[in-house]
């Protein structure tokens, strides 16, 4: 019942717009994915590839300095000794009580202030390092690392980056491969915020792009299911990649016990 809508995206994306008012709706394959892929790709309205590349710049940005600065903090918060490590951890754990449509507007004006409205690193910046993202590895690493093995560490001479490198993130790579999907699928499904610092109609994100297909008095379903579909398949692959790399490190840690 979960997979049915996403296959009938698909199934629609193939063919043409009559097929969203048939009854009953159709559950195979058409032929027109070629033309729907011309449409789309041709529509001036959408710059389609733009946000698709727009898109895999912000969410493989994002990803990877929330997964490699997260779990820096994470460690550090972890297993390092520090004063007023606890009172910032708890100011950590206290932006995750604000929603994110609060920051919006202060977030604008700063934005606006440095001149970076309509470019990529308005939307890339505010998300390079989120409470989230240090709270769970944070939770992770006290588990899943030992003070032992860190102590074996630092007596055979190694600093501290270098324990984190060799020790800790082999460790957290379970951990990480869940935050990197997480956030790669956030970062990707985003609306409001490029909505509000990306003005320029043609330097869009993918969300922006399928925002254009589906707006106006009339609209091109079978486009905007095929835009969608799209859309979707990088996703896909990250998840297939990411959950390879889970189960893969879920393994690895039961071989090793």
């Amino acid at each position: 019942m979960s997979v049915f809508p996403i296959y009938w995206m698909f199934v629609v994306a193939t063919r043409s717009s009559d097929a969203m008012g048939q009854v009953p709706p159709p559950v195979t394959p058409g032929g027109n994915l070629p033309g729907n892929l011309d449409r789309l790709f041709a529509n001036t309205d959408a710059h389609f590839l733009t946000g698709m590349l727009n898109s895999a710049i912000v969410a493989g940005s994002v990803t990877v300095s929330v997964v490699f600065f997260s779990s820096l903090a994470g460690f550090a918060f972890a297993k390092l000794r520090f004063r007023g490590s606890n009172a910032l951890l708890l100011v950590i754990i206290a932006t995750m009580m604000v929603p994110t449509q609060l920051g919006v507007i202060p977030l604008y004006m700063l934005m606006t202030d440095l001149g970076w409205n309509d470019q990529l690193q308005a939307v890339i910046v505010p998300g390079l390092v989120t409470g989230f993202g240090v709270f769970m590895m944070r939770q992770y690493a006290s588990q899943a690392v030992s003070d032992e093995l860190i102590e074996a560490a630092r007596v055979d001479g190694c600093g501290t980056f270098r324990i984190f490198r060799s020790v800790v993130a082999p460790a957290l790579r379970p951990a990480a491969a869940v935050l990197g999907l997480l956030t790669f699928m956030t970062t990707w499904n985003d609306f409001l915020w490029p909505y509000a610092v990306l003005n320029d109609p043609e330097n869009p994100t993918v969300q922006l792009s399928l925002r254009a297909l589906s707006n106006g008095y009339y609209q091109d379903m079978s486009q905007v299911f095929t835009g969608t579909a799209i859309a979707t398949l990088p996703l896909l692959v990250v998840f297939v990649i990411f959950g390879r790399q889970i189960i893969g490190g879920i393994m690895e840690g039961a071989v090793k016990a």
